[in-house]
């Protein structure tokens, strides 16, 4: 119990006003706008960053069976890296 005798309600509980919701909604919003702004303006997203992580996982569920994270580098940078080591019996590129 506060000091006044009254239980604190934490937010989103049913004592916050609609007044206090939709100032919460609506700064939200406005943040959200100023990155969407943000990206146009400077031409930056973060799609580079989001896919090369989803590569990553997919390379690290298929290593499941390694027993050596280090296999699991290995892979990741042979996929990733841009390396393209010459196989035997294959004509090179």
């Amino acid at each position: 119990m506060g000091a006044a005798g009254r239980r604190s309600v934490p937010c989103g509980g049913p004592s916050r006003s609609a007044a206090t919701r939709a100032c919460a909604t609506r700064t939200a919003a406005d943040e959200k706008m100023g990155r969407l702004t943000a990206a146009a303006e400077h031409s930056m997203s973060n799609g580079l960053a989001e896919s090369m992580n989803t590569r990553v996982r997919l390379i690290a569920r298929m290593a499941f069976g390694f027993k050596d994270p280090a296999a699991l580098i290995a892979l990741a940078m042979l996929s990733l890296g841009g390396h393209r080591p010459h196989l035997p019996g294959r004509q090179a590129e």
